[in-house]
């Protein structure tokens, strides 16, 4: 149990200093100036550049025009097994729900002293 506490302490720590180091991270990150932009390329006359030529798919056969698929031969048939019927399992037996009375658990007799 007192492994557990230890474990959990631990956890705990480690938990509070990424926190600290979240934070620090965040906050250097706001100091920082701001990420410069990137030039873009002044426009000119230039015409734009040619699209290069998409290859066409190749026409599919049609469906009539294929040769028939070659016949499967007849396989030899595989005989038939009969497997021997199943031994009998022994019955299981029941187990009672009833709750015996236990007689030291009882409580005492009472009793009676005449004065």
């Amino acid at each position: 149990m007192a492994s557990c506490n230890c474990f959990i302490l631990a956890l705990f720590a480690a938990l509070m200093f990424s926190i600290i180091d979240v934070g620090l991270a965040a906050r250097r990150l706001q100091q920082l100036p701001p990420i410069p932009t990137i030039p873009t390329l002044p426009k000119t006359g230039l015409p734009p550049m040619p699209q290069p030529a998409i290859p066409t798919l190749p026409a599919l056969p049609k469906p009539g025009s294929l040769p028939p698929l070659p016949s499967i031969p007849n396989l030899p048939s595989v005989p038939k097994v009969t497997l021997p019927p199943l031994p009998s399992f022994p019955s299981i037996p029941t187990i009672p729900t009833t709750i015996p009375s236990i007689p030291f658990l009882s409580p005492p007799p009472s009793s009676t002293t005449s004065p």
